[in-house]
């Protein structure tokens, strides 16, 4: 049995018509960070409460270490948690908050001790041991959290959204900080999230949910380049993946606009005789604008005109008017366009997906 184990975990709030958590089966192994995302009210918070013991567990069955828990105590699971809003007590001491639930714990003081300054000197917060929360940046605030957290040297650390009332910059620093600490630690993380840059950048799997229910457990870079329906697809990445409404009949696909693009005999083999009405998807980096792409596929080249541009820095992004969409190409930094310049492309042969429009399925990953 794996470290945690979700067997149809369920919940269902008083008075609503259906379920919060829809059939939750998911294993996660010790040591292992999982990170949890989704859009607002698809439930991930409500699966790190039940595991908490903050949310009772409706139906199924929830284990922790071989161990069912559904009725065990919050105290009693084993786990540490970091809350969003830090919940630190504003008339206590940086030492004293870190502290203050192995006193509860009845430690000895030497002990308590002991453990805050190991978690003092591996957050950086020595400098500021004897400050109160008012006198603390919101990153300081939110090390000391953590602190409070791994004192305790429980097995299972959960998460919820710990960052997302930090700056872009401080984020960036914590996500590092969370992940080190982590590896460092050895101990089982649930982090739950909105922000798919974080799940993408920490994370050993992400599991993605929508409406109670798990669309795709995976590696970061497999949900990314394999994803299983049209929300995954749409939901990872930035800029989201170009979707495009299309017919495809005798292996060429035939866009709202008038526009054609035939297919190779790879990508007719994978499409497994589905032809008809579908979504095709692709991202922004795999519509190519270079002259080495646009040579290998000379016999499929696209025009459009450039509406608007996003310069990053390290890439630009190119969003013109095609098939129908508006659609986005991620090109090098070298690679510069103006509004109103005509662009010349093509479609990554080996990078299409294909979505049922119904059920969002996407064909291309069809076992």
């Amino acid at each position: 049995m794996s470290f945690i184990e979700f067997k149809n975990v369920c919940k269902k709030y008083p008075g609503s018509d259906k379920n919060t958590v829809e059939n939750l089966n998911l294993e996660i192994e010790e040591k292992e960070f999982i990170a949890f995302v989704g859009p607002s009210g698809c439930g991930k918070s409500t699966t790190l409460r039940m595991v908490a013991g903050f949310e009772e567990i409706t139906g199924g069955e929830l284990y922790i270490e071989g161990k069912k828990v559904n009725e065990v105590a919050p105290r009693d699971r084993g786990i540490a948690m970091v809350f969003q809003n830090y919940a630190l007590y504003p008339h206590m001491t940086v030492e004293k908050n870190i502290g203050y639930g192995l006193k509860n714990m009845k430690l000895p003081a030497d002990e308590i001790k002991k453990k805050v300054d190991w978690a003092i000197q591996i957050l950086g917060l020595e400098e500021y041991r004897y400050r109160k929360p008012k006198n603390l940046s919101g990153g300081q605030r939110q090390r000391v959290a953590l602190g409070r957290a791994i004192v305790k040297n429980q097995k299972v650390f959960l998460m919820d959204e710990p960052l997302s009332n930090l700056d872009a910059k401080l984020r960036v620093s914590m996500r590092t900080e969370i992940s080190k600490l982590h590896r460092e630690l050895g101990a089982t993380t649930i982090y739950v999230t909105h922000d798919q840059v974080e799940a993408m950048t920490m994370a050993d799997r992400i599991v993605i949910m929508k409406e109670g229910v798990i669309q795709q457990v995976g590696r970061p870079m497999e949900l990314y380049d394999h994803p299983k329906n049209q929300f995954v697809a749409g939901f990872i990445g930035s800029p989201q993946m170009n979707f495009f409404d299309v017919t495809v009949e005798n292996g060429t696909v035939h866009f709202s606009d008038g526009n054609t693009l035939p297919l190779s005999e790879a990508t007719i083999k994978k499409l497994n005789g589905h032809q008809g009405e579908m979504i095709l998807g692709i991202r922004g980096e795999d519509l190519k604008v270079d002259a080495q792409n646009m040579e290998l596929n000379k016999d499929s080249h696209q025009h459009a005109v450039i509406t608007d541009t996003e310069v990053m820095g390290n890439e630009n992004n190119l969003y013109f008017e095609f098939g129908g969409s508006q659609a986005v190409a991620r090109v090098s930094k070298y690679e510069i366009s103006q509004v109103g310049d005509q662009i010349d492309f093509v479609f990554m042969p080996s990078k299409l997906h294909f979505f049922d429009k119904e059920t969002g399925v996407n064909y291309m990953e069809e076992v």
